[in-house]
C-alpha cells in the first residue's frame, strides 16, 4: 500500500497526515508529502511539544 497522488482527493477537501519519520517512496510518495494537502509537517511540530511537556510533566514529579 503506498500513498500516491492519485488517491489524493482532488477538491482539497481532505488532507494528508502522517506522523512521521515518512518512507518516501514506500509508504508516501515526495508530492504528497510535499504537496498543499500535507499537513504531517504540523502534526510532527505538534507532536514535539506534546512529547516536551511529558517530559517537563516527568522531571517535575521526579522533584516532588
Amino acid at each position: 500500500f503506498q500513498v500516491t497522488s492519485d488517491l489524493v482527493d482532488p477538491s482539497g477537501k481532505a488532507v494528508f497526515m502522517h506522523d512521521l519519520p515518512a518512507h518516501r517512496g514506500e509508504e508516501v510518495t515526495a508530492d504528497v508529502l510535499d504537496g498543499p494537502a500535507s499537513i504531517a509537517f504540523q502534526q510532527a511540530e505538534n507532536k514535539l511539544y506534546s512529547a516536551m511537556a511529558v517530559l517537563e510533566w516527568c522531571c517535575d514529579a521526579s522533584a516532588a
